[in-house]
């Protein structure tokens, strides 16, 4: 078997923890406003590799990965989920690699539940993406809804599977108390939480855009800066907080 892979990098420091060798993977369901990699998008493109192919790139640089391992990022994994299981399963009982999977969740569906189970079972840690927690604005920002982005999160909580949620804050977008402080009390119902990263929206991507002939959609949206990043987390973990209490909405 095959998977369509992107690109490789073999020292990730913000893929998870430790130092990370990083398997993007080609092909992306969802048109994120702000996405930085429009070049993952096609499905079917990219360098076809074998699991082995990329296990033995990854065991090369072992040494380097201190206290990390691998990281399948996109793109969306997920959409080539026969190849990420057996990568995760090869990483897992013949190289001894910590595996982290960086998802959105989007192909997530109940009807698929045992074969999401195959791919948990070797699977330490989940990244998700909450794209954005009100379900217009969410097909707004990213073309697709949000259904199967909260019902994965339901199922990883489920499992027990560990979880950190990565939330990107654009001005305009996502940067809104109600809405943080909304996404706050959702992530308060993940039993398995395990870390929360607010991240603030750049613009590093347009070059992509340009190269590619593509218009940029946030033409013109300003970078939040540390200050308000660090006041977006201080709303979302009030939102978990009032959940784990049961309190009453705020808003």
């Amino acid at each position: 078997m095959t998977g369509h892979i992107h690109s490789l990098e073999s020292f990730g420091t913000v893929d998870g923890p430790g130092i990370r060798y990083v398997i993007f993977f080609q092909g992306c369901p969802m048109r994120c406003q702000y996405c930085h990699n429009p070049d993952t998008w096609q499905a079917g493109s990219g360098t076809e590799m074998t699991a082995e192919e990329i296990l033995k790139k990854a065991d090369s640089v072992r040494e380097f990965l201190r206290g990390g391992g691998i990281t399948a990022t996109g793109g969306e994994p997920l959409m080539q989920l026969p190849f990420l299981t057996e990568l995760f399963k090869k990483a897992k009982t013949q190289y001894r690699f910590h595996t982290c999977l960086d998802t959105s969740g989007i192909t997530f569906s109940e009807d698929k539940r045992s074969i999401f189970d195959e791919l948990m079972k070797y699977t330490d840690l989940v990244m998700l993406d909450i794209k954005h927690i009100d379900p217009q604005k969410h097909i707004e920002l990213t073309a697709q809804k949000q259904d199967n982005v909260l019902a994965f999160a339901r199922y990883l909580s489920d499992k027990n599977i560990p979880v950190w949620i990565r939330h990107v804050i654009v001005p305009g977008i996502t940067l809104n108390d109600k809405y943080l402080y909304r996404l706050g009390r959702f992530i308060g119902t993940i039993n398995s939480l395990k870390a929360l990263d607010v991240l603030p929206y750049h613009d590093m991507g347009k070059a992509k855009y340009k190269q590619l002939g593509m218009k940029y959609p946030l033409e013109g949206t300003r970078t939040p800066d540390k200050q308000e990043a660090v006041a977006a987390r201080g709303t979302i973990l009030r939102g978990v907080r009032d959940e784990l209490k049961g309190l009453p909405y705020e808003y």
